[in-house]
């Protein structure tokens, strides 16, 4: 392995969705890339397990995957839904979206987080100029010379004229580039699982908000759904403790059986809610993409999307820079990024936390108002469209 190169345009750390995307959207342009990760991803599963993780991909995202060429090999694997459902447990009221009313042909597709990373791979393993690492830590970090000098875990050295932090929630890079990060807990978990339902899914997405938290049921290509409940700590912890026939019958009623009755459930699994927001995104030679810049509360599925648009604005100035001769570690160009997304990625988060106290409230004016406001809502056709085209990211 001592004849892989050292010097790059650009090494990324971190070899998740978000990653995965930027190494092939730089790698195509001609970019000489580097990619760290941790641990050889895995690429064959049984055919009737699903991915616990599963993201709900917006247009705007469909088609960044189709441009970097990954989307045929994720299309087969992709549920799309054409309809949302989403209504109040503390009120009467209720929204539907339906795409027939946007003449689109769906809102979007739920896909397994697995099926998206495997695609990409593929398409970085077909471009000559990127360079994977694996497995491969970042360790030390120095800017000198309109350059990063990474030091790895197993002793290698590499450079880069950027540096991209596409590590997650709790990055290695933000932190070496001593980059403080605002957490807001929400005193919440998501319990996350694959369930069973009597009735079909009907290629819809439903979203109940309960007190406690909202409940999301999320139609995937094999004909079950994917579950993601959110709730306080403690009701989290007592879901997760039920045996399984228990468990479906509390989800039953928490969801008011749209779906009849649940009849089986997979492994259940408990996340940790919160939202996050670097203090700043970018340094000379260093900029942070998806959860290690941001991370929102899974509401509406629109982490990763976020993230994918923070590859697509990257991308787009790192190619802009080249092509009119700067340095693409420059903090300047950097800095285009960085007010490029910002703004619609704190946007989202104070919504998301707005929504949050919203339908988190028990007292009576607020759920009242609440129930009115989603019935206006929901009559209110061109604003509804509007909101609808906006997070499908059209």
């Amino acid at each position: 392995m001592d004849h892989q190169p050292t010097d790059f345009d650009s090494v990324i750390s971190g070899a998740g969705l978000v990653g995965l995307a930027l190494a092939a959207a730089l790698g195509r342009e001609g970019f000489s890339v580097a990619i760290l990760e941790a641990r050889e991803p895995v690429h064959d599963w049984p055919a009737d397990s699903i991915d616990l993780r599963v993201y709900a991909i917006s247009r705007a995202s469909q088609r960044l995957l189709e441009s970097l060429g990954a989307w045929p090999a994720i299309a087969p694997l992709a549920q799309p839904y054409r309809e949302m459902q989403v209504w109040d447990a503390g009120s009467e009221g209720e929204i539907h979206f339906d795409s027939a009313e946007l003449g689109e042909p769906d809102l979007g597709h739920i896909i397994e987080s697995r099926v998206i990373e495997r695609a990409l791979l593929d398409v970085v393993e077909g471009t000559g100029t990127v360079t994977r690492f694996c497995p491969a830590r970042l360790q030390t970090l120095e800017y000198s010379g309109n350059r990063q000098h990474i030091g790895l875990d197993d002793g290698k050295s590499l450079t880069a004229r950027l540096l991209v932090g596409a590590d997650g929630k709790h990055s290695r890079v933000r932190d070496l580039a001593g980059i403080h990060v605002q957490v807001s807990d929400y005193g919440q978990q998501a319990l996350v699982a694959v369930v069973e339902t009597e009735k079909p899914h009907q290629e819809t997405a439903w979203q109940r908000f309960l007190p406690s938290g909202p409940l999301a049921f999320l139609p995937l290509h094999d004909g079950r759904c994917s579950i993601v409940w959110s709730a306080t700590s403690s009701k989290a912890q007592a879901l997760l403790a039920l045996d399984d026939q228990a468990f479906c019958r509390a989800l039953g009623e928490a969801f008011e059986y749209r779906l009849g009755e649940i009849r089986a459930v997979g492994d259940r699994v408990l996340f940790p809610l919160q939202a996050q927001s670097a203090e700043a995104y970018v340094k000379p030679g260093l900029a942070l993409v998806g959860d290690a810049a941001h991370v929102v509360h899974p509401l509406a599925g629109q982490g990763v999307n976020l993230g994918l648009k923070d590859v697509q604005a990257l991308a787009d100035e790192l190619h802009a820079a080249r092509a009119s001769g700067r340095n693409p570690g420059a903090f300047t160009v950097l800095r285009r990024y960085e007010r490029a997304r910002r703004g619609d990625n704190q946007l989202t988060l104070a919504a998301m936390s707005a929504f949050k106290q919203l339908f988190g409230s028990t007292l009576t004016p607020v759920r009242l108002a609440r129930g009115l406001g989603l019935k206006l809502f929901d009559r209110a056709t061109p604003v509804k469209a509007q909101i609808i085209r906006s997070a499908m990211g059209l």
